[in-house]
């Protein structure tokens, strides 16, 4: 083996170990194509974007919810940004699969903002905000909800759903052509957007 060869071996592995540790890479925007295996979004940086759709994946679409649908016990997707006097304060709010994996982790929907997954204990109302009251297994984060704040669920939808100029979110994994596989994707539907 020369001496490129054994550099194009190395630069192969890394990418690979790479690409399978890789984190999701989510994507913002609206619907510009849809072929039956690749998602067009027009991004919201005026970039475009192809995102490979595995035929088994299944697509969501987005439906309202309110604080009203907040009930004790439910797990939420609290996505919150830090207040000059160090509260936190949600900019979405979402419910999630009990089994979704359950803690704080830094998150890309605003510059330092933080995601947290976690199981509603109370809500509180005060000073006509809410606060909630959220345990994640190893501790709880008290979380103020402003008026106004978004806040939708995903629903089950169809491929039928994925329309051009339609507002999307699509969670991706980078694959071996030096693209991205979506493994998750929620469209929009009836003017109700999805808010992550």
């Amino acid at each position: 083996m020369n001496p490129f060869q054994k550099l194009l071996g190395i630069i192969l592995i890394s990418s690979s170990v790479s690409i399978a540790c890789g984190q999701n890479i989510n994507w913002r925007g609206t619907i510009a194509s849809y072929d039956g295996k690749s998602l067009g979004v027009n991004l919201r940086n005026g970039q475009t974007i192809l995102i490979d759709l595995p035929e088994a994946l299944p697509i969501s679409t987005t439906e309202p919810f309110s604080m009203s649908d907040i009930k004790p016990g439910m797990v939420l997707g609290v996505t919150t940004v830090n207040r000059a006097d160090g509260s936190k304060v949600a900019i979405d709010v979402r419910p999630i699969s009990a089994t979704a994996p359950q803690g704080l982790s830094a998150y890309d929907l605003q510059p330092q903002s933080t995601m947290t997954n976690a199981v509603l204990e109370a809500t509180v109302l005060n000073a006509e905000m809410h606060e909630l009251v959220l345990n994640y297994k190893t501790g709880s984060v008290k979380v103020l909800v402003p008026p106004g704040t978004p806040m939708s669920r995903a629903s089950p939808g169809a491929r039928s759903d994925l329309v051009t100029g339609q507002s999307v979110y699509v969670a991706s994994k980078p694959n071996s052509t030096n693209g991205y596989t979506a493994v998750r994707v929620q469209v929009g539907k009836n003017g109700i957007n999805p808010t992550q």
